[in-house]
């Protein structure tokens, strides 16, 4: 692991800095002393342990630069601790992924010598912010220089400084030289392959690639469906009522696409060491409050609020919130299609260009019109979310999704095209532009004087914040509910998903290296929330589909005098298909069973570890 950067020319003070910490321009000096002599402390003394050393940027057109912005780095020994400490999981000699520990660093594949390249970057940014994150508070009541800053034993400093605004952001420092080659091999070349998944890994973290490598599964598997798709369209599918088959075949698809995923996902969490890895112990949000209370779990005094006052804001606010919106989004949708109604009314009474024109009329209105709505109730929804105070970030994300999740019928026509330009080019647009500024003003100072890392720091500090796959699962979510509620009616709709995320592929490879800071890494097992939202929709369409085809003609034709037959028939089909679908989901194993035989043979070695440890403590007593 080398980053190829120094944080001087001297020799110093010169290591490879990993992350970059960013105080308020106006943080009080007793404050920076405390808060990097806690950085720098031996870990017995309650510290970090961590390297750290000041950048002095040069003034710029006349202007004081942040001089508070800070880099952080780490020897090697403690890294190697540190991954023992966040419980990291590597191959063994025996090709079983154990959790690493540094006494027995010598018995795991791939490490050699005093284990340079052993760990990778996105695993020693990983470490660093987890030391940095459970840097605790000891004796201190407040932060020095800040009175109203209160601290308590066991209170994180870090989150501390961070919701009172004296930390700004730390975020980890891009490879310039490793950026260089996963573009290359990534997005720079056109090409029909598979994604370099180990590589994004390797530089982004498991939480990313397990994106990247959904994007990819889901596109594949949307193959089978584009190409019976096509006949479909061409040839009268729509007089033949043909559609009956695909729904049926859509059914069976978006089943196996599922449960062929989740072994996918755990072939890919056990290659990357997050499949046995147990889930580190979760701090509370920076943005918890509450009265200063007891954890019976760590021990530590902490902000406690009451489940139940936050389920009231969730039952009595909340929900009847999402349920309105609900209520507005199919009024609207119900408007769209009196409009819709009209303009073909008026084409078929008088047509001619200007008719012509206003039958798109409808359509651009009401896409500005969600597209609006969706922005309003986005904002809606982070805000009310975070009003609830939930004290976990998981729970945060998960009442975030839900919330999302519930309005999202009135979005699948929403343009994907739009979507990729807003959350790829405008912002390189733009950083575009703010990066030739650094670079004039930075040669404007310094002339011909080459200072790599102070104007990397600078360009990355003025960079967009990377929130998370939130939105790029969103979007992926959308597409699926395209397809496996509409694609029977609508065949081409595999196939345009298909082309969409091809591009989808290249523009969120391209905003993750060029757009964004560079993110800390996520380990992952899986897609979280996101595989039940999949389920869920999944479930929906065989209801979706089954009442299409309770509506064809070709079905109606087999009932000619009793409709309510058909429909009981139809309900009935339905449900021998939604059992067929959970009996799918069952037969199908989550795991490979090759993986579940080394999960049991790691299982059976702890197992026998243990006995022997009590063996020897029994001896020795």
């Amino acid at each position: 692991m080398q980053l190829g950067l120094s944080v001087s020319d001297s020799d110093v003070s010169s290591f490879t800095p990993l992350v970059v910490l960013e105080l308020a321009d106006d943080t009080k000096a007793e404050a920076i002393t405390w808060l990097l002599n806690r950085i720098r402390d031996k870990q017995k003394n309650g510290g970090a342990e961590l390297l750290v050393d000041q950048l002095l940027f040069p003034a710029q057109d006349g202007q004081k630069s942040n001089p508070n912005v800070f880099v952080v780095g780490s020897t090697l020994q403690r890294l190697l601790k540190g991954a023992e400490d966040v419980g990291l999981f590597k191959e063994f000699q025996d090709g079983i992924m154990r959790g690493f520990t540094y006494a027995n660093r010598e018995s795991f594949k791939d490490f050699y010598g005093d284990g340079e390249g052993f760990l990778s970057d996105a695993e020693c940014q990983y470490i660093i912010k987890h030391e940095l994150d459970t840097l605790r508070a000891k004796n201190e009541e407040h932060v020095p220089g800040y009175p109203k800053v209160k601290l308590y034993p066991g209170k994180s400093v870090v989150r501390r400084l961070q919701s009172k605004g004296v930390l700004v952001q730390y975020f980890p420092l891009h490879n310039k030289e490793d950026l260089k080659r996963l573009s290359f091999s990534w997005y720079k070349k056109i090409k029909l392959s598979f994604q370099p998944l180990d590589d994004i890994r390797h530089y982004f973290g498991e939480g990313l690639a397990l994106y990247f490598g959904f994007l990819e599964y889901f596109t594949f598997a949307l193959v089978p469906m584009a190409l019976i798709g096509i006949p479909y369209y061409l040839f009268d599918w729509e007089d033949y009522d043909k559609y009956v088959l695909f729904a049926v075949f859509n059914l069976v698809w978006s089943t196996v696409f599922l449960e062929v995923w989740k072994r996918c996902s755990a072939t890919f969490a056990y290659g990357w060491g997050t499949l046995s890895r147990k889930k580190a112990f979760e701090e509370p949000r920076a943005g918890f409050h509450g009265a200063l209370g007891f954890n019976p779990i760590t021990g530590r005094e902490e902000p406690v609020y009451p489940s139940s006052k936050r389920q009231l804001r969730i039952y009595l606010v909340s929900v009847p919130f999402v349920l309105l919106c609900l209520y507005l989004s199919f009024y609207v949708m119900m408007v769209y299609f009196d409009m819709e109604n009209w303009a073909i009314s008026v084409y078929n009474e008088n047509p001619n260009f200007g008719t012509g024109i206003l039958l798109f009329v409808p359509s651009i209105i009401y896409a500005v019109v969600i597209e609006i709505m969706n922005l309003l109730y986005r904002y809606a929804a982070e805000f009310l979310t975070n009003w609830e105070n939930h004290r976990l970030e998981s729970s945060f994300q998960n009442h975030l999704v839900l919330k999302v999740l519930v309005s999202l019928a009135t979005l699948l026509i929403t343009s994907q095209i739009l979507n990729q330009v807003m959350e790829a080019f405008l912002p390189y647009w733009l950083q575009r532009r703010r990066n030739k500024k650094v670079h004039k003003r930075m040669r404007r100072v310094m002339g011909d004087k080459e200072l790599p890392l102070l104007e990397q720091v600078q360009l990355e500090t003025e960079m967009n914040t990377y929130l998370g796959t939130f939105d790029d699962y969103l979007e992926q979510f959308l597409l699926f509910g395209y397809v496996s509620l509409f694609s029977c009616v609508y065949p081409l709709a595999a196939v345009l998903v298909v082309l969409n995320n091809i591009t989808e592929v290249y523009s969120d490879a391209f905003k993750m290296c060029h757009v964004f800071k560079r993110p800390f890494s996520e380990p992952a097992a899986n897609i979280g929330v996101w595989q039940l939202a999949f389920e869920t929709m999944s479930i929906i369409a065989v209801v979706t589909n089954c009442a299409l085809i309770g509506l064809s003609s070709q079905v109606k034709a087999y009932f000619p005098e009793s409709e309510t037959q058909m429909i009981l028939i139809v309900v009935a089909i339905e449900h021998v298909l939604l059992a067929f679908k959970f009996i799918l989901a069952f037969v199908i194993p989550d795991v490979p069973k090759d993986i579940q035989v080394k999960l049991a043979k790691l299982e059976f070695d702890s197992l026998e570890a243990l006995k022997k440890r009590k063996i020897l403590e029994a001896a020795e007593t």
